[in-house]
C-alpha cells in the first residue's frame, strides 16, 4: 500500500496490521501532500491500495489520485485526520461541469481523527466514512468484536440478548459518552474553522515581508481546514537552526511542534524496511525547516500577534546580512 512518509506513524501502522507493506512516495514541496506522480512511480504488481494524507488540512490532488487508482484497480483510503472541513472546489464532473467535493465523500473509505488536538474532538477515537454499503456493514461488524449487526441493539427495547460472532473483530467502537461530546462539538465546527481561518491569514500577513520565512501555500481550488499552520524557515538565510528557533519561542512562552518527522527516518522503519536518509529528499527538506505554530479557537488576536512579533524578532536578530 502506497502512502506518504510525511505523516504520523498511525498511517503506516494500519497497513502493517493488515499484513501488508507500506511503500512510501515523496511529497509536494508546497502542500506537503503525496504527489500523484510519485504514487505512479511506486506502483507495482503487488500494489493493492493507496493512503493519501491531507497534511494540515490542505487536500491532496484527489482527482488525479482517484484516476490512478481506478486505472490500476486500487482501493483508496484517505487519512483525513487533519481535514474535517476540507473541500475540493473545482472537481470536474462527468457532464463537463465543475462541482465541490468534500473530503470524506471521495475515496473508498475516509478516516477522520477526533483526538484531543483535532478540529473536532471526542477526547479519543474517530470516524470512517464510505459510500459503499458493504464496506460500511463490514466496518460496523469488525469494530465490535465481529458481532452480528443485531448485537448493536441487544440492550435496547427492540433488541435481544442473543447475538452471533461472524468475524474476528476488534474493540474499536466509540462510547456513547464520547459520541455525545462529538455531537456537541459538531455544532461548533464552522465557528471554530472561521476563527482558525482568520488567524491563519493573520499569520501569513504578518510574515509576508520576511524573505527568511515560507508561509503555507493554499491552492486556489481548495478549502483549507487549517488544522495546522506550518511555517518554514529558509535556513540558508538565518544564523539559527530550526530547533534553536523552537527553543527561543518556547522561552517566550510560545509552544510549537514539528509535523512531521518522516517515517523513514525512525529506527523501526530503518530496521524493518531498510529505509535511510536521502530516500525521500523533499519530505526530509520540509521536515528540517518546519515549525507548527499555535492555532486553535481559544487563542485571541492578541495571542496571534504575540506569536508573530516574537517570530519576526528572531528573524531580525538572526538573519544573515
Amino acid at each position: 500500500m502506497i502512502t506518504s512518509p510525511y505523516t504520523f506513524v498511525s498511517t503506516a501502522e494500519v497497513i502493517q496490521y493488515c499484513g501488508a507493506q507500506p511503500v512510501f512516495a515523496d511529497i509536494d514541496a508546497e502542500t506537503f501532500n503525496v504527489r500523484p506522480e510519485e504514487i505512479k512511480r511506486q506502483l507495482s504488481s503487488k500494489t493493492k491500495a493507496t493512503i493519501p494524507v491531507h497534511i494540515a488540512g490542505h487536500p491532496c490532488e484527489m482527482q488525479s489520485i482517484m484516476e490512478i487508482a481506478r486505472r490500476h484497480n486500487l482501493y483508496v483510503v484517505e487519512d483525513a485526520a487533519h481535514a474535517l472541513e476540507s473541500e475540493i472546489l473545482d472537481w470536474e464532473l462527468q457532464n463537463g461541469k465543475v462541482g465541490t467535493r468534500k473530503i470524506g465523500t471521495i475515496a473508498d473509505v475516509t478516516a477522520f481523527s477526533f483526538y484531543a488536538t483535532k478540529n473536532l474532538t471526542t477526547g479519543e477515537g474517530g470516524m470512517a466514512t464510505t459510500n459503499d454499503e458493504n464496506l460500511a456493514t463490514k466496518m460496523r461488524i469488525l469494530s465490535l468484536h465481529g458481532l452480528s449487526r443485531d448485537a448493536w441493539r441487544r440492550y435496547s427495547s427492540e433488541g435481544s440478548w442473543a447475538y452471533e460472532v461472524i468475524e474476528q473483530g476488534y474493540k474499536y467502537n466509540m462510547s456513547d459518552i464520547m459520541a455525545g461530546i462529538g455531537i456537541a462539538q459538531l455544532k461548533k465546527v464552522r465557528k471554530f474553522w472561521k476563527i482558525r481561518n482568520r488567524y491563519a491569514h493573520m499569520y501569513t500577513e504578518g510574515f509576508s515581508e520576511y524573505p527568511e520565512l515560507i508561509t503555507p501555500v493554499v491552492r486556489t481550488n481548495i478549502k483549507h481546514a487549517w488544522h495546522l499552520y506550518i511555517l518554514r524557515l529558509k535556513l540558508d538565510k538565518l544564523r539559527i537552526t530550526r530547533n534553536e528557533f523552537i527553543e527561543k519561542l518556547k522561552g517566550a512562552g510560545i509552544g510549537t511542534s514539528v509535523h512531521f518527522i518522516p517515517l523513514h527516518l525512525h529506527p523501526y522503519y530503518k530496521k524493518r524496511f531498510g529505509c535511510k536518509y536521502g530516500d525521500f529528499p523533499v519530505a526530509e527538506r520540509v521536515y528540517e525547516s518546519a515549525i507548527s505554530l499555535p492555532l486553535y479557537p481559544r487563542m485571541t488576536e492578541e495571542d496571534v500577534k504575540y506569536v508573530i512579533v516574537n517570530a519576526c524578532s528572531l528573524v531580525k536578530k538572526y538573519r544573515k546580512w
